[in-house]
């Protein structure tokens, strides 16, 4: 790289491009500067991607610590670059497009799935550092998304909100939902809340919160502001505990049954547009 730019100097390039080729190698390890312009970082980018895919498509990816080809360096390398950078990519259709510049084709999603999900595993490592519990990255894991910058601020702000005092009752009610419903995932729930069905006043303040709180984070998940919408949805303690008091779920009235399990759905896919927070172990 560093004679690569020298090269190119001499050669008469646009000095863009003599940088580019330098910053083609960063990071080169653990802590090194990443690429400081845009052509460089999109250069570096690429690099790797074709590295990653093509390593991958003949069948030499890393085994246990055997890892000849630095792919798990190259993979950091990507998501330092990309968070670092604040670059708002998908990694899954970046992988696609390095598939397709080598001409793959064969079995060429299962192996862009492969790749991205070893790329995104190496964050495992990167929170471990931060002092980030697995079951945060877990959480947002469990969503399976591809664009790092938004899996990077979904991570953040479940971390923040393990810190918070309704965090142990919630991620404790997501659980119980989750049970619940995955019992009952031969049958079709109904999506939709019919409000002539509750008969609890419990449920009936529960449906009514997660309806508010519907329309409060609607902006907020358009700007990513996770946090925030975290800490809106951290009210619904009281309600969801109230509930689990006071209401019995699987009663014998097979309607009134089908619309607490649409309630618990829809209060499950509240968090869902954050993370599964029923994956947490929250004991602060």
């Amino acid at each position: 790289g560093v004679m690569g730019r020298y090269y190119a100097v001499n050669d008469g390039e646009d000095p863009a491009v003599a940088e580019a080729l330098m910053e083609q190698y960063l990071p080169r390890f653990a802590g090194d500067a990443i690429p400081a312009t845009e052509t460089g970082a999109a250069l570096a980018l690429a690099d790797r991607l074709d590295t990653l895919v093509g390593i991958f498509s003949i069948g030499q990816q890393p085994s246990g610590s055997r890892d000849p080809f630095a792919l798990r360096r190259a993979s950091l390398g990507i998501l330092r670059i990309i968070i670092e950078r604040d670059i708002d990519i998908d990694l899954k259709l970046a992988i696609t497009a390095a598939a397709q510049q080598l001409n793959i084709t064969e079995g060429s999603d299962a192996l862009c799935m492969q790749v991205l999900t070893y790329a995104l595993d190496r964050f495992k490592a990167w929170y471990k550092d931060e002092g980030i519990d697995a079951e945060v990255f877990a959480s947002v894991s469990a969503l399976e998304l591809s664009n790092p910058m938004d899996i990077d601020a979904r991570v953040k702000a479940v971390d923040q909100f393990t810190s918070l005092p309704e965090a142990v009752a919630l991620a404790a009610a997501n659980k119980r939902v989750f049970n619940i419903l995955a019992k009952q995932a031969a049958e079709t729930i109904p999506t939709a809340i019919d409000s002539s069905l509750l008969v609890d006043a419990a449920e009936q303040q529960l449906a009514q919160n997660i309806t508010e709180l519907r329309g409060t984070i609607a902006p907020l998940l358009e700007q990513r502001d996770y946090a925030g919408v975290l800490k809106n949805l951290a009210l619904l303690r009281d309600p969801v505990d109230k509930f689990f008091d006071d209401v019995m779920v699987m009663v014998d009235d097979q309607a009134i049954r089908d619309n607490r399990l649409a309630l618990l759905h829809s209060l499950r896919n509240l968090f869902l547009n954050v993370a599964d927070i029923s994956q947490l172990v929250v004991t602060k």
